[in-house]
């Protein structure tokens, strides 16, 4: 028994040096401090920092900065830049990016001139200490920044200029800390500034220019391949950081800029994303603030009042600067108070960049253990303001947070939107669930339905179960974008009355259908498909073909005919469109004339969507039917999407029919979407009371046409085998 506890004894030395053991131990902090101090309204953030504290080796002394501590450490500080990155709305950075230029500004010189001073006048210190200090206070880390996420407010406009000028200032900070020791040092010259600048440029072209084409040429050939994709993301992170140690900058920013970089290419609602926030949000990034606790040593406090005063003084001098910067920010931009209390709260957390400058003063002798010391405890008070701070001011954010709707949305109530998925050809179906799940409004608790239609027939019965089998992929992939899927199969004797009678059960808001194939003569002449589908239900219909990933699009082209804002779903489908664009951070183009461009801005000035978008207008018929031509310019790399309607809607014309035969021929390589709105129903048939409507039978002109272009194209084929032979019976007579 002696030998075993001895062995059992050294494996619970302090500190403990068993890597399984220290995983297990931080594994359970993860897991049991958010839990615990959250019932005493402590934010999950501090309760990681406060456990880092109590485990640190300057306290309980459970674990010390070992090699493993500080590699997890740095890939969760790394995350925390990258995410910031990737979940910033491009699209509203580019809008206000002079203001994320100004703050930037703000709060890196305001906390200097603020914090100079003090150090060189109130605390006695040499010009090269003082001015680094000061430049500590300008940095700042965003380990608030999981809060803005997890309650949604990341695409909230302070969200934005703050992460900007995040990235700025602690750019600018970083690039002082190398020229301050090349100056003291003795280092700093013309080829030294020459050297940093090159490597900055092309630092930024290899990120910017080759990276994005790399990822999408891997994205595009490797679209099966989904657990690659988050390797070759988090290759492209730490490759990008790095590059950035290479070019003379700290890896922090390389993360952030791979973040932008890649952020076009990774939809907010895609797997990928919920695949990389996941593994961040529970371990990496945990780790890297229960590193930040273990770094605070408390008994710097009782090692006399120089100690004391020195902590107390840089720390209220860090916070009231990036407090003042804040309330520049927003008495200039003229935001609320709750973004203002929201700009600083993420700004004012000290941690990474914070240490890193200090520590880097500390070892080349500009600055004392005085400094070191107060410093550390100046990161400890920093994150915990920053986490309450935050956290009341996005929660206020959310709660006011509610926009108006448009009157045709009103009755269609988006917190109980309900979205239906026929599923006729199963090798499109996972785009299709790739656009409801990013269409779909978060605040629907209603899950996504996907339907089959199976014939009634003597194997109904067999067909049902073998058709739940078939959809059980979907269902997979859906919980990869942590989406609930409803799979239903239901028998009837044709498919569109199945799909419309399941809608009407189903009270479906939107149906998304897939591109139907071409199909023989006596097949159109029966029942055109394209029609059939949109004909089984009044609501806003979808009917897609898409050549490529979502994420793979640049640019939506809108085609809206006259009178479209008179249909019902006109609001519903410019929120949905917008809303695409706004995940894919991409633009939007719209062609339509005066009356509709008006419309579709009130729309989306009511729903307060930031889309960039740009309109074209149109003069007369004729050009609306050239819209399907070469001469409309329209790319590969484009989601092609036009507004039809049904027929006996006001925004009907007959050559709407042709469209969806132009388009499969004429683009074929092209994504495209037959979009046609939700219309206006008989009081009888919206309550239910009507299942079968009579209409009377009518020969339109397009119809005509139509018939006779089948019927000459069947005859001309069907007449080629009686030509050729009768040809070769010629040249073999006598």
């Amino acid at each position: 028994m002696g030998p075993y506890y001895e062995q059992l004894l050294r494996e619970f030395h302090l500190p403990l040096t068993n890597p399984v053991l220290v995983f297990s131990l931080v594994l359970f902090i993860i897991l049991l401090s958010p839990i615990l101090l959250k019932r005493i309204n402590i934010p999950g953030t501090v309760g990681l920092i406060i456990s880092g504290v109590i485990i640190g080796p300057h306290s309980l002394n459970l674990l010390e900065k070992s090699s493993a501590v500080d590699l997890f450490s740095t890939i969760g500080l790394l995350y925390i830049m990258f995410i910031a990155g990737l979940e910033l709305d491009v699209n509203e950075f580019r809008k206000h990016r002079h203001k994320s230029i100004l703050f930037g500004l703000l709060t890196f010189t305001l906390p200097i001139g603020i914090g100079f001073p003090v150090c060189r006048y109130l605390l006695n210190y040499d010009v090269s200490a003082s001015f680094l200090t000061a430049s500590m206070f300008a940095t700042h880390t965003l380990v608030a920044y999981p809060i803005v996420s997890r309650m949604g407010v990341s695409k909230n406009q302070a969200v934005a200029v703050t992460v900007g000028g995040t990235i700025l200032t602690d750019t600018a900070v970083l690039v002082i800390l190398a020229i301050i020791l090349g100056y003291s040092q003795g280092n700093v010259s013309q080829d030294f500034l020459i050297q940093l600048s090159i490597s900055l440029a092309v630092f930024v072209a290899i990120v910017f220019l080759m990276i994005p084409a790399v990822a999408r040429w891997f994205f595009s050939n490797l679209e099966n391949e989904k657990y690659s994709h988050y390797i070759f993301v988090l290759a492209v992170v730490f490759f990008s950081a790095f590059l950035a140690k290479l070019a003379g900058i700290e890896p922090i920013v390389g993360a952030f800029a791979a973040g932008l970089a890649l952020n076009p290419l990774i939809p907010n609602s895609s797997a990928l994303m919920n695949r990389i926030e996941f593994i961040g949000n529970a371990l990496f990034i945990p780790f890297f603030l229960i590193s930040v606790g273990m770094l605070v040593d408390v008994r710097v406090l009782f090692n006399g009042p120089m100690a004391m005063m020195i902590a107390a003084t840089l720390t209220i001098v860090a916070l009231l600067g990036k407090w003042v910067a804040a309330l520049v920010t927003q008495q200039l931009f003229r935001y609320s108070a709750d973004q203002r209390q929201l700009i600083f709260g993420l700004s004012s957390s000290h941690a990474a960049a914070t240490i890193a400058v200090i520590l880097v003063g500390y070892q080349a002798r500009i600055l004392d253990l005085n400094i070191l010391n107060g410093t550390i405890v100046l990161i400890l008070v920093t994150c915990v303001v920053a986490s309450f701070v935050t956290e009341r001011a996005a929660k206020r954010i959310v709660l006011e947070s509610s926009p108006d709707l448009p009157a045709d949305l009103a009755e269609h109530e988006l917190s109980n939107e309900r979205i239906l998925l026929p599923i006729i050809d199963t090798q499109s179906s996972e785009k299709l669930l790739e656009l409801a799940i990013m269409i779909k409004e978060k605040e629907s608790p209603n899950p996504l339905t996907v339907l089959t239609v199976v014939p009634d027939d003597e194997q109904a019965e067999l067909n049902v179960q073998r058709a739940r089998i078939e959809l059980e992929p979907m269902v997979r992939h859906a919980a990869s974008f942590d989406a609930t899927l409803n799979v239903i199969a239901t028998i009837d004797y044709n498919i569109c009355s199945g799909v419309g009678r399941s809608a009407k059960e189903l009270m479906s808001d939107i149906i998304i259908f897939g591109w139907p194939h071409r199909r023989g003569f006596i097949g159109r002449m029966i029942n055109d498909t394209t029609e059939s589908f949109i004909g089984c239900t009044s609501k806003t219909t979808l009917v897609c073909h898409f050549s490529r990933p979502l994420a793979m699009h640049r640019r939506i082209v809108v085609v809206c005919p006259p009178f479209a804002e008179k249909e019902k779903g006109f609001g519903q489908w410019v929120g949905k469109v917008s809303r695409i664009a706004l995940e894919l951070s991409i633009p939007v183009v719209c062609h339509c004339d005066r009356k509709s461009r008006s419309a579709v801005i009130s729309v989306l000035r009511e729903i307060r969507s930031g889309v960039s978008i740009d309109f074209e207008s149109f003069r007369n018929f004729r050009e609306w039917e050239a819209l399907t031509a070469k001469s409309a310019h329209v790319r590969e790399d484009d989601l092609f999407i036009f507004v039809a309607s049904r027929p006996e809607s006001v925004s009907y014309r007959g050559f709407f029919e042709h469209i969806p035969d132009r388009l499969e021929a004429q683009f074929n390589n092209v994504s495209k979407i037959m979009l046609y709105p939700a219309r206006f129903e008989s009081r009888e048939q919206a309550e239910g009371y009507v299942d079968i409507v009579a209409i009377p039978f009518s020969f339109s002109r397009s119809a005509v046409q139509k018939i006779g272009r089948e019927l000459g194209g069947f005859l001309k084929t069907s007449s080629l085998p009686i030509k050729r032979r009768t040809k070769k019976n010629r040249r073999s007579g006598p």
